[in-house]
Order: structure tokens, then sequence, then C-alpha cells
């Protein structure tokens, strides 16, 4: 069965699939998509035009945790999800609040973080609010022992290395303060562990050596 990723490597949610790929061991092939794209062959694939998605022999699927579910069903050497039905909610649990009530609330500042862009005074306020309540609330949930969901990697890892530190910084540049690290979460030391498997390592590379080439254009 061929497996293509599509999207590009500087979105964190690609990355997320890539990672839980490359742990996995599963073969799979790249093909760069950028989001938002017209293409009516991406939007049959993706109907927002969100990246990442992936194709399959058998269709097309889109949203990173849709994908991340059927690898793990489909592929289960490797398996990123415990077997216990409790402990699997937990880890869909930290995803949620990593995704949900994390990264989607500090995204409203990655335009003036990352981009050149103005973000209002009064989106500043509310995202900094947000996250004042939402940062304690994921402090509870998450172990850090040393992986989010205890002593073993798994889906949450996929989602937490690749946002958390984007939070930290977007929140840094526009906020003026890392509010992960405000609120005592050692997200630094937890991103270097990740970043020190294989697989982290090869997402890495692929992203500062795409990082490169949008940067030359």
């Amino acid at each position: 069965m061929t497996i293509t990723l599509c999207g590009f490597s500087l979105s964190n949610y690609y990355n997320k699939v890539k990672l839980a790929l490359l742990e996995k061991g599963i073969p799979f092939q790249e093909e760069v998509v950028m989001t938002h794209s017209k293409d009516e062959a991406v939007l049959a694939a993706s109907p927002l035009g969100k990246v990442p998605f992936i194709r399959t022999e058998q269709g097309t699927l889109c949203e990173s945790q849709v994908i991340l579910d059927y690898l793990e069903s489909a592929y289960p050497a490797h398996p990123l999800l415990p077997a216990e039905p409790f402990a699997q909610a937990k880890v869909h649990e930290l995803i949620t609040f990593v995704e949900l009530h994390l990264e989607l609330v500090a995204r409203e500042l990655y335009g003036q973080a990352f981009f050149g862009g103005t973000c209002s005074d009064a989106n500043k306020e509310r995202v900094k609010k947000l996250l004042d309540k939402n940062i304690p609330a994921f402090k509870r949930l998450a172990k850090f022992g040393p992986y989010l969901a205890g002593d073993t990697f798994t889906q949450a890892d996929c989602a937490g290395w690749v946002s958390l530190p984007l939070v930290a910084m977007a929140t840094k540049s526009v906020l003026g303060e890392d509010l992960l690290a405000a609120h005592g979460v050692e997200w630094k030391s937890y991103a270097k562990l990740i970043g020190e498997r294989p697989a982290a390592q090869k997402v890495t590379a692929d992203r500062k050596a795409d990082q490169d080439r949008f940067a030359a254009k």
C-alpha cells in the first residue's frame, strides 16, 4: 500500500503526520501542496483546501488526527496509542488540549509573529486571557514523564512537539512573554528530548531545508 503525504513541511500539522509516519516505519512519499489551493484535485481530497492530507490506494483522507488514527488502525506495528481504551482516550484528550485549547488560540498571533502582519490589541488581549486559563488546565493533564502522556512516546507527542514551541514563540513575540514558560510548562526540555529522536531529526532537517528554499524565493 502506497501513501502520499500532501502538504508542506512548514506546516506543524503536516509535520505531526510526518513524524507519526516515520515513527511507525510506514513507507511514504511526499507531494508539495500549499494550503488553500483552489486546484480541483486538491479540493476533492481536502474540501477546505487545508493540509495535510494523504492519498492511499483506497482514496484520500484529510485532517491530521483522522490520518493518525487511520495509520494506527491500518498499520498496528510500532503503536503510538496504548492498547487500553481509557489510556487511548487520555492521549486523545491531551491532543485536544494541545491543538484546540492552545495552538488554535495562539494561531491568531501567527500573522504578526511569523509573517509580518499585525494583530489588533483586542485580539491580543483575548488570546492572552484564553491562554492564561487554558495553559494551567493543560498543565494539569500533561505528564511530561518524560512524554506528554507518561513514559511512552504517543500520538500526543506528535502533536505536542510540533505545536508547543509555536505557542511559546508566538506569545513571546507578540505578547512579550512566553506564556507556556510563565505558567511553568517546561516545553524547551521536552522539545529537546523529542528532537533527539531520529524521526524528529528528519522532520527538523526537512523543515529547515524548505525554510531556506522559501526564504530564497
